[in-house]
């Protein structure tokens, strides 16, 4: 079986931190131009040199996106990027336009080249025409079947990566080549700057009457026509790995550490439990599908994996996430008086019963006992967010520790 890699993503330096002590192989990022989350807070390149020389401190990888789809004008600003990004020397640059790549290549040749989904990267011939190129790893489109994967597998060369989305939104256009942002809004997806309008409602209107909308029904389910079921295949690693995936990659550079410590912690446990014994995989399953329906999503799909997708991997009466749990804040520290020092990201209460959540997976419920302010102050909640807070539990954190509360809703 070849060595599989679990690939993380990090939309900054504390999601980074997150992702590394919960699990990661390899975490990508962002920086702030030429990938394709514009809206993400990404790295300049302070925070990229920090975060890579964490991640190396612990034996992870760090990936850095530049996968836009390039116009004349990006090209010059592209030439100093990847003479920065040498300097930097990250693991692998992630990578999908043609002209992107040879300037990548002439210029920072020592840093592995990956090939992004958005390349469309459906058949056998196109990952060995990418391998003669110089890529070291083909990220594969997202219409293909494990079996298609498969196939893939067994026609290119052996030391040729092959990279999978396995947990994440679904993308409604091919590969993520979205134009409808664009015609929409005038914001470009293929340049990072995609405003998610396949989750917006639609209805039809008839031109003589400006005003009255008629609603779209699809066998009377609702209007959100374009509104895909997020990816997971927790339920499907041996699946995956039979397939001959080299690394699977969670999908979400705008996503809160909760939700990255949440899926990195539940796969990496799944794949350490499936290549221990696959019985011992089996038998904590419930395990794994409770804890990654703690994160928020939209419910969930296996995509394309095991055939076409059908009317059942669309989401019909709604575009909101079901979000179980709220995310209060990760422990940067403890101190002498056993209190937790957090930056509060979501309003609790002094006597409200949270739950710790721990690296390793146990998860402990504790309640509040005090929370007080940077000068000391006792106060009785924490209705700010940002806001530095020092806790005492019931129980005592530990640095990294993410604490969450769940949802009322």
């Amino acid at each position: 079986m070849r060595k599989v890699e679990l690939l993380i993503p990090a939309s900054n330096l504390e999601v980074l931190r997150t992702a590394v002590i919960y699990g990661a192989d390899a975490v990508y990022i962002g920086g702030e131009a030429f990938g394709l989350r514009a809206k993400a807070k990404n790295f300049n390149k302070e925070d990229m040199v920090e975060g890579i020389a964490f991640a190396h401190e612990h034996g992870v990888k760090v990936y850095i996106t530049a996968n836009i789809l390039a116009h004349n004008y990006d090209l010059e600003g592209a030439k100093n990027y990847f003479r920065e990004l040498k300097e930097i020397r990250p693991d692998g640059l992630i990578i999908a336009d043609p002209g992107m790549f040879a300037l990548a290549k002439e210029i920072c040749p020592e840093i592995e080249l990956h090939i992004s989904t958005q390349a469309n990267n459906t058949n056998y011939l196109t990952y060995n025409f990418w391998y003669a190129q110089g890529a070291k790893r083909v990220v594969s489109a997202r219409e293909l079947s494990l079996r298609e994967i498969k196939e893939i597998r067994d026609r290119i060369p052996e030391d040729m990566e092959i990279e999978s989305f396995v947990h994440g939104a679904m993308c409604m256009a091919y590969s993520g080549r979205c134009l409808i942002s664009n015609y929409m809004t005038g914001r470009d997806a293929n340049h990072g700057a995609c405003t998610h309008a396949c989750r917006w409602k639609y209805s039809v209107v008839e031109e003589s009457r400006p005003g009255e909308y008629y609603p779209v029904y699809e066998n009377e389910r609702g209007t959100y026509i374009f509104n895909s079921r997020d990816l997971c295949m927790i339920e499907y690693i041996p699946e995956l790995l039979a397939a001959g995936i080299d690394s699977l990659k969670i999908e979400g550079r705008m996503k809160t550490a909760l939700y990255v410590a949440t899926v990195a912690r539940t796969y990496r446990r799944a794949i350490d439990d499936y290549l221990e014994s696959e019985e011992k995989y089996r038998v904590n399953m419930e395990w794994y599908k409770q804890e990654i329906g703690k994160c928020t999503y939209r419910q969930f799909t296996t995509g394309f994996y095991f055939g076409k997708a059908d009317q059942d991997t669309q989401i019909y009466d709604s575009n909101t996430y079901i979000n179980e749990y709220i995310y209060l804040g990760i422990v940067g520290e403890t101190d002498e008086r056993g209190y937790a020092r957090i930056e509060q990201r979501n309003k609790f209460l002094v006597g409200d019963l949270i739950e710790i959540m721990k690296p390793n997976g146990r998860n402990i419920e504790t309640k509040v006992l005090a929370i007080y302010d940077e000068e000391g102050n006792a106060q009785e909640s924490a209705p700010h967010p940002k806001q530095v807070l020092y806790l005492k539990l019931e129980d005592m954190p530990e640095k990294y520790d993410i604490l969450r509360v769940k949802s009322e809703k």
